[in-house]
């Protein structure tokens, strides 16, 4: 892991890159690190993969609530290109990383390559958001990881045959085992901004979404999804009828993208970009 600091306010960032080929940009969940990508890399062909951990969360400085922001953080993303020379990258973004990719396109479309949106659209189905502010910024109740990884398939419903192997991961990848119990890896006052934007007027996204015209784009959308709705995923299909796309059975959000239908569009995707 490596760090470095952003031209916006030098503020000190945390990033990973690997890999030789494609420039791929990933950009994980709300609450989420780089480790979001960490079961999706041994099924990637050839590429440079670079990750980073926003502002706030994981191995990067916390800077406060008023900056944990989808433009701030997409300027960010910018920064990072910009610090390892990187003039145009594809972009796989996961939940908050997809909204973050789809403003790229809309302020910084050279910068793209293209853009693919895992269980995550303009339209953010309310069912999600209200699941998300019952934990986002808390810690959980269990006090170990195994408890965690125990508990974990009761409360998230929309899974199916995810090995306990799995389960154990997730608590591990987003947790911090302590004396005290268990500990999220990022700022509590990120709760303070997601309330902010969740208790704000309605913001129309589909102009970021129709701001990717022209780029190669793909949708993975989690068959049991509470935060993209079918409806919105059929009308993104529609404004964009070339877009790759797979519905990944057995999921809720967020695929793990190590699926097969995941890996298969992942693939597609990255060399749609090539």
């Amino acid at each position: 892991m490596s760090r470095f600091f952003t031209a916006q306010d030098g503020t000190r960032l945390a990033y990973d890159d690997q890999g030789a080929g494609l420039p791929v940009l990933c950009l994980s969940g709300l609450t989420r690190t780089m480790g979001d990508f960490d079961y999706m890399l041994p099924h990637l062909p050839a590429a440079r993969v670079i990750r980073m951990d926003y502002r706030g969360r994981g191995q990067s400085a916390w800077t406060g609530a008023a900056t944990y922001t989808v433009p701030i953080e997409a300027r960010d993303a910018l920064d990072l290109l910009d610090h390892l020379g990187v003039e145009a990258a594809a972009v796989i973004g996961t939940s908050r990383g997809g909204l973050i990719g789809m403003m790229l396109a809309a302020v910084a479309r050279g910068r793209l390559r293209g853009l693919l949106l895992n269980d995550v659209g303009p339209e953010i189905h309310r069912p999600g958001l209200e699941r998300i502010f019952d934990y986002v910024g808390r810690n959980p109740a269990a006090r170990t990881h195994a408890a965690l990884a125990a508990a974990l398939p009761g409360v998230m419903p929309g899974f199916a045959g995810v090995p306990a192997s799995r389960w154990l991961e997730e608590a591990r990848l987003h947790y911090r085992e302590t004396p005290q119990g268990l500990r999220i890896t990022y700022d509590p006052a990120l709760r303070e901004a997601f309330l902010a934007a969740f208790e704000g007027p309605a913001v129309d996204l589909w102009p970021l979404f129709d701001a990717c015209a022209g780029l190669p784009l793909a949708l993975l959308r989690g068959a049991n999804s509470d935060l993209l709705s079918s409806k919105t995923a059929a009308e993104m299909r529609r404004r964009r009828p070339d877009m790759i796309f797979a519905e990944v059975a057995d999921r809720a959000h967020i695929p793990f993208l190590d699926e097969p239908e995941s890996v298969a569009v992942i693939r597609t995707f990255l060399g749609a970009c090539a």
